[in-house]
């Protein structure tokens, strides 16, 4: 029997609104996500710099732990094994939200920040060690002169391979399909299981993906180049 291609039915009504949430779901997913990453793993690349032993040797344990465990285990844990240890302020807390949207948001965040901290940590060497020593000098102290005088040039430095970051967890958001979170594939799969359209459907997620990452890709570049047009007109 030949397959025949229906690309109206994809479009049309109720399933386009499923697309259209499942976008929604995702671009709100990942916007979340991104920022957590970037402040945690801005937070454990100064533990890591830190010249407090204790402090360096978990940001190290974590960092390790997580850039080594796949993110579908991770995604597991939060979800179906992490009860035992939460505090349970916080598992009160995570119960009054729709915790499958929660977990996926921590597990993308966890994930995401112990590679940011190592892009951010290579950022940071790459700054002449002088500058900090510099800035110590002045009168600040060592929180003060990574906020206002190293990252501000570490953060221009790593552009590149932050965007790669940003985009990679994009792109890992559709695994929160597996806890049940209905964002753009869980969608997919729906308009699938209702229309036996499986390679439309598909299609059309998988553009959907390259749009956004284009778009992200396009938007930072774009932004960088004007930071750095700027800073070097002054």
């Amino acid at each position: 029997m030949q397959y025949t291609f229906n690309w109206a039915i994809i479009f049309s009504g109720e399933y386009g609104r499923w697309f259209l949430d499942g976008l929604a779901t995702t671009l709100e997913m990942s916007g979340i996500s991104i920022v957590l990453a970037l402040v945690l793993g801005t937070f454990l690349t100064v533990l890591r710099l830190s010249r407090i032993t204790p402090l360096v040797w978990f940001a190290v344990s974590y960092i390790e732990f997580f850039r080594n465990t796949p993110l579908m285990v991770q995604i597991f844990f939060w979800y179906f094994g992490s009860d035992p240890i939460l505090p349970g302020f916080f598992k009160a807390w995570l119960y009054r939200q729709n915790i499958e949207f929660a977990t996926a948001i921590i597990a993308l965040s966890t994930y995401t920040a112990a590679f940011i901290a190592e892009e951010l940590r290579s950022g940071i060497l790459s700054i002449p060690k002088t500058q900090l020593e510099a800035s110590r000098a002045t009168g600040l102290s060592f929180l003060q002169a990574m906020a206002y005088v190293i990252l501000p040039q570490a953060f221009r430095i790593i552009i590149p391979p932050l965007i790669s970051q940003f985009l990679n967890l994009i792109k890992n958001s559709s695994l929160a399909m597996t806890i049940g979170v209905m964002e753009l594939t869980y969608m997919a799969r729906q308009v699938e299981a209702h229309t036996f359209h499986g390679f439309e459907a598909f299609t059309v997620s998988t553009l959907i993906y390259l749009s956004l990452s284009l778009l992200v890709s396009f938007l930072i570049t774009q932004y960088n180049r004007r930071f750095l047009r700027i800073g070097s007109a002054r």
